[in-house]
């Protein structure tokens, strides 16, 4: 008895820390990312984001590219010509640009690897991260976010969103957040920029488990084959037993 109650309280202190980890900060609520890994345009132009964007500092190291062309149905010419700038042959991983001495020296920490994130992070957190970034001259980028104060991570899609900045009211309010306000505009509309977010969390949702549509898929099949066999183990006792008071 004593080692079952163990076991659910050392569940439940585990569980407490995990939520914890990932709750949102100050009062923030998580927009969901309504992100869909069968959605194969989407999961190539979040490819292409991140091919441009993030690899620079990040890689996706357990990632090959031939494994993300077969499962986007680009041949070896698009994957070449389009995402391999940091890998030489199509079976290498995706690498970053960037050394993790490098990038110590200049960040203060080495980018996390992407193959995993969405998967350890979630795809609602990464969604909403990327989309809550607003400058602040005290830190080292120059850069800060919502979710994740004094991140090291520069605002790299700046251009995209714009930048944004704090107001002078904002900095307390009664919900612990801040009030942003678009002090340059960027290149997309605010609902474009959130399209371009949701197709980068959808390519990392999708390399974190590339067999997930497959695995759904087959789920569904074997649950349809279930529901019929027992129908007809149903159908079949009752033949059985119809004679029988």
């Amino acid at each position: 008895m004593k080692l079952r109650l163990g076991i659910v309280v050392a569940t439940l202190t585990l569980s407490m820390a995990a939520t914890a980890q990932h709750a949102p900060a100050g009062g923030l609520v998580l927009e969901p990312a309504d992100n869909d890994v069968t959605d194969t345009a989407s999961l190539q132009r979040g490819a292409k984001y991140v091919v441009n964007y993030c690899l620079g500092c990040h890689s996706a190291q357990y990632v090959r590219y031939s494994q993300v062309g077969a499962g986007l149905g680009l041949t070896e010419d698009e994957l070449i010509e389009n995402l391999m700038f940091t890998g030489e042959r199509p079976f290498d991983t995706m690498q970053s640009a960037l050394r993790d001495e490098d990038a110590v020296r200049w960040f203060g920490v080495a980018p996390p690897d992407l193959s995993l994130i969405a998967r350890s992070r979630g795809t609602d957190y990464l969604y909403n991260f990327l989309r809550g970034f607003y400058a602040d001259d005290s830190t080292l980028t120059g850069a800060n976010n919502l979710w994740l104060d004094n991140t090291a991570m520069p605002h790299v899609l700046w251009q995209l969103q714009g930048i944004r900045r704090a107001t002078e009211t904002g900095e307390a309010e009664s919900d612990g957040t801040l009030h942003l306000e678009t002090v340059r505009a960027g290149e997309l509309r605010a609902a474009q920029y959130d399209d371009v977010v949701r197709d980068i969390v959808n390519f990392l949702d999708y390399i974190g488990e590339p067999m997930q549509v497959e695995r759904q898929a087959l789920g569904i099949r074997v649950i349809g084959f279930l529901l019929l066999f027992l129908v007809l183990s149903y159908m079949l006792k009752r033949e059985i037993w119809k004679d029988v008071h």
